[in-house]
């Protein structure tokens, strides 16, 4: 299972952290994770175009984890969209992905 864990401080995100696999079919096959990707990557991406120092990340063997350095609108914006995005998921493959 994916687990991602959402910090938040004042209302603002902080940090997000995915660890894990879907487990939905074999690697290189799963659909929840190929969209868990897609959706974190893309806002990564997104954000570092923006303003790279809005974040940080690290990516590893078990997943990634996302520091969120700023309390830019945008920034906060597309760190919510990404969350909104995971939890969709997670209401069609509850099995697979769970979010706190």
């Amino acid at each position: 299972m994916i687990k991602v864990e959402v910090k938040k401080e004042n209302n603002k995100y902080r940090k997000v952290t995915i660890l894990g696999h879907a487990l939905y079919d074999d690697y290189g096959k799963d659909i929840v994770c190929s969209a868990c990707s897609s959706i974190v990557t893309t806002t990564v991406n997104g954000i570092l175009l923006i303003n790279k120092d809005n974040i940080s990340y690290l990516v590893s063997k078990k997943g990634m984890s996302i520091d969120v350095k700023s309390d830019d609108l945008v920034c906060q914006k597309l760190i919510q969209n990404m969350i909104n995005l995971l939890k969709e998921l997670e209401v069609n493959y509850p099995d697979n992905i769970s979010i706190k």
